[in-house]
Parts: C-alpha cells; sequence; structure tokens
C-alpha cells in the first residue's frame, strides 16, 4: 500500500513541475518577473506562492489555475503538460510573413476585429508563443487570414498597413 502511495506522491511531484516550468515559460514570454505578478495581480498572485509554484513545490487547484489563465490571458491548457512526441512544436518560418503588433489589433473594432483577435491567438495557442507585443505570421496564414477577411490576398499586407497592424515594408 505505501508503494502505491509513494508512486502517486512522486508522479504529482512530476506533474506540478511540468506545469511550473509551463507556468514560468508564460511568466517569462510576458516578461514579467515574480514581483511584477504580485504588484500587476494587485496581491492575488504572491510572488513567493508563485515562484513556489514554477518549482513544484506547490499544487494548483483548478480554480487558481483558472485564475492565473485570466491573469496572463491564455487558455488555461497552456499550462498542462504537453504528451512528449519528440517532434519540434515551431517550423521556421518562410520568407513572404509579417509582423502584426498585437496592441494594435486590441485597439480594432468590429467583426473584423473579432476575425483578427480569433485567429492570432489560435495562431499562439499553436505555437505557444504568448509574448503579448507582436506576431509573426507566415505567408500562408497570411492568405488565410485574407481570405477569412474576405480581402484581395495581392494587396492584404498593404491594407494591415493601412490599418496600422504593422509597419513591415509591402
Amino acid at each position: 500500500m505505501q508503494g502505491s502511495r509513494r508512486s502517486w506522491m512522486e508522479a504529482t511531484s512530476t506533474y506540478n513541475e511540468m506545469v511550473g516550468i509551463r507556468l514560468r515559460s508564460i511568466r517569462k514570454q510576458r516578461g514579467l518577473s515574480l514581483q511584477d505578478v504580485q504588484r500587476l495581480s494587485n496581491g492575488e498572485f504572491k510572488a513567493a506562492v508563485v515562484g513556489a509554484y514554477e518549482r513544484g513545490e506547490r499544487s494548483l487547484s483548478l480554480p487558481r489555475l483558472h485564475r492565473l489563465a485570466l491573469f496572463f490571458q491564455v487558455p488555461i491548457t497552456q499550462f498542462l503538460p504537453q504528451e512528449e512526441t519528440g517532434e519540434a512544436t515551431i517550423a521556421p518560418l518562410p520568407s513572404g510573413g509579417v509582423t502584426i503588433d498585437l496592441n494594435r489589433v486590441e485597439a480594432l473594432s468590429g467583426t473584423e476585429a473579432d476575425i483578427f483577435d480569433r485567429f492570432l491567438r489560435s495562431i499562439q495557442i499553436m505555437r505557444q508563443d504568448f509574448n503579448g507585443k507582436v506576431l509573426t505570421i507566415r505567408r500562408d496564414d497570411l492568405r488565410l487570414l485574407a481570405l477569412l477577411l474576405d480581402e484581395p490576398e495581392e494587396g492584404f499586407k498593404k491594407r494591415l498597413v493601412e490599418l496600422g497592424l504593422t509597419t513591415d515594408t509591402i
């Protein structure tokens, strides 16, 4: 009986460590220190406690994990360990992409803004890229976004410049 309890405790500890690694990665991608998290959350997330989560020393409850996901503006699933496949998760960028200013996207309104937001968030989730400032989208992503917005592909980069979403040259 004690052997199975020990296995369960070891598995829980390993799982907590993997969640902590994801938490630290997301926090660092946002460019935040532990103290920044405490300050920006108005003390909801104490620096010492978040540090303990990151080291796997404390278990996160589901409601607490949900609050962290809201704070970092990422899906809760991004904190959960992924099964190792041995495959690279991020492919190199082909030429023809464009860098989007995510802060400018947030300033947009209307249906077009909703499409931009959902599309770009999906790319962030797939790449696990939550730095929150800019996102480089690939040529094929750009083509798909133009299609979703019912814009001609040829002039879509120009449209992004007009909207102030990119400063990339055309």
